[in-house]
């Protein structure tokens, strides 16, 4: 049985306090926190943290690809792609889908989704579906009626591998969808809606308790009355004590006071940070071509723009270019909280949303998904269920 002593970290424990102190992990769990001497097996690998931020690894629910690979493109781009997650302190992702969640794509999901069986270094507890039930389209999705079943049909392609899904308020027939959803234990994530307040509020009386990229394809209603702000999906869901957020990180698709001002409305425990990365995230400023028929600029912002002067839409977004510990540093930066309340938002918070009881936090019989810091945010060392998947050096 190896085992590892982590020793001089400082443990973050995430929504709660920083202190120093060793962590042991045994059989891919955390063992004990500050063990007796006789409590450590012998043989146990010694690694002295030198006094740096040791925390649970980062979760990101939102995440269409990194580096060079989409995961959606084929078997080889996923495993590929999640085996880059480690290296930016990322011990669990849920790939997101976008495209393929329709009949006639459908063998290729199954195929993707026996495929996450092979995958190393890195826990996926399983997808995010974006769509394909959507009012707007946002860079692409397929936006449909309600069907409950066309869902029945892509949940079965998948295994019982999905464990989110967004849909939009405002789709016809889109509130059976919902409490489909739920019945399967599945998380409903509202996004890429132009819905009405009432709308909103019948999608969260639904079950739909959680919005992604917040902000990003939630237009402002227009407005009908001269002087009067209109208020919609945005005003309803910051209004429900129910409701989660997470945003884009990357000061880019969304500017910090937005963050600042749903962490106002939810507190830190109802704010979560994700990527909603694609083609180009994790790779230095550059041109890269992709499989969307244009090539993608990475610049600094950690945004990925059209690099297609044919284009009519040359420059504009092609989703982000970030990565999880590059969130977590704009977050520092912007939010004036104690530190273990930003951790908190990588990875305690999307944890309990997505219900992962062992993951996110720092406590005895916890899985050891964790990550040693330098001050800069980068990783030094990640562990995955124990195992030592990435150094530095």
């Amino acid at each position: 049985m190896n085992s590892t002593l982590i020793t001089n970290a400082q443990i973050v424990y995430p929504g709660k306090k920083i202190a120093l102190g060793q962590l042991l992990l045994t059989a891919g769990r955390i063992a004990a926190i500050d063990p007796a001497p006789a409590a450590i097996p012998a043989g146990t690998t010694r690694i002295d943290a030198g006094g740096r931020c040791l925390t649970p690894g980062l979760i990101d629910l939102h995440t269409h690809g990194i580096g060079h690979h989409l995961y959606e493109a084929s078997p080889k781009d996923l495993l590929a792609g999640l085996a880059f997650a480690a290296r930016f302190g990322t011990t669990g992702v849920l790939p997101t889908l976008y495209r393929i969640m329709n009949r006639p794509s459908l063998p290729l999901l199954a195929t993707l989704s026996q495929t996450l069986d092979q995958v190393r270094g890195v826990s996926v507890p399983g997808w995010h579906l974006e769509g394909p039930f959507l009012k707007l389209p946002g860079a692409g999705a397929d936006t449909i009626p309600g069907d409950v079943g066309l869902l029945n049909e892509v949940l079965a392609a998948t295994g019982g591998r999905t464990r989110a899904m967004s849909i939009s308020p405002d789709t016809p027939n889109i509130i059976p969808v919902i409490e489909r959803l739920v019945e399967e234990a599945i998380v409903p994530f509202i996004t890429h809606t132009h819905a009405s307040t009432e709308e909103t509020e019948r999608a969260i009386d639904a079950g739909a308790r959680h919005a992604t990229h917040f902000y990003n394809v939630f237009p402002i209603p227009a407005v009908t009355e001269p002087g009067v702000r209109p208020c919609g999906a945005v005003e309803a869901i910051l209004a429900d004590p129910r409701c989660a957020v997470d945003f884009i990180c990357d000061g880019v698709h969304v500017p910090p006071v937005a963050v600042r001002a749903a962490l106002a409305a939810k507190g830190h425990a109802g704010v979560i940070l994700i990527t909603d990365s694609n083609i180009g995230a994790g790779l230095p400023d550059g041109i890269y071509p992709t499989t969307f028929g244009f090539p993608v600029k990475v610049s600094a912002g950690n945004a990925a723009r059209i690099h297609d002067p044919a284009n009519k839409n040359h420059g504009g977004l092609a989703g982000s270019a970030l990565t999880m510990n590059v969130g977590i540093a704009n977050l520092h930066r912007w939010l004036k909280i104690p530190s273990e309340q930003i951790w908190a938002m990588g990875t305690a918070n999307p944890a309990r949303l997505m219900g992962l009881a062992t993951k996110g936090v720092i406590a005895v019989g916890a899985d050891a998904d964790v990550v040693l810091w330098n001050a800069d945010f980068t990783a030094t060392h990640t562990w995955v269920a124990g195992e030592l998947v990435y150094t530095a050096s």
